[in-house]
C-alpha cells in the first residue's frame, strides 16, 4: 500500500503572488502617475515631442505630429495612422476635463494633420 504525499495547495485568488515578482498594476497610482500618461509616454505608437498637446495653433499640433510621425523608431502603423492615433488618444483620455477651446484646436489639428499628410477627408484606401 502506496503512501500519499499531501502538497500544500497553492494561493489563488487576490492574495496569489504575481508570476514575474511585478508590482500589481495600481502601483502607478501611487506614485501619482495616470495610466494614461504613462501609456502617451511608452507605447509603442509615437514618440513625440515635448508639449505639443500644449500648442496653441492646429497647424503647429499637426506639424510637430508629422515631424515626429516619420522620426520616431517606436512607431508601429504607418506615420499618419501613428500621429491621428495619438492625437485621438490625447482627446478622448482627457475627456470632460479638456477645456472646450483647447478641444476645438486638437479636433481642428485632425483636420490639418490630414492636409499636412495630403490625405482625403473621409478616403479610405484599399486594402493589399
Amino acid at each position: 500500500m502506496a503512501l500519499a504525499t499531501h502538497r500544500p495547495r497553492r494561493a489563488s485568488g487576490p492574495h496569489r503572488p504575481s508570476a514575474r515578482g511585478r508590482a500589481p498594476r495600481t502601483a502607478a497610482k501611487g506614485r501619482g502617475q495616470k495610466w494614461s500618461q504613462h501609456v502617451t509616454r511608452t507605447s509603442n505608437a509615437l514618440d513625440l515631442e515635448a508639449n505639443v498637446f500644449t500648442l496653441r495653433s492646429p497647424t503647429a499640433v499637426a506639424a510637430s505630429l508629422k515631424r515626429s510621425a516619420p522620426r520616431s523608431r517606436r512607431r508601429k502603423a504607418s506615420p499618419y495612422q501613428s500621429a491621428v492615433s495619438m492625437l485621438n488618444f490625447y482627446i478622448n483620455r482627457a475627456g470632460k476635463g479638456l477645456d472646450p477651446s483647447r478641444r476645438r484646436v486638437l479636433e481642428r489639428a485632425k483636420s490639418e494633420l490630414r492636409k499636412a499628410f495630403r490625405r482625403e477627408p473621409g478616403a479610405r484606401r484599399p486594402r493589399r
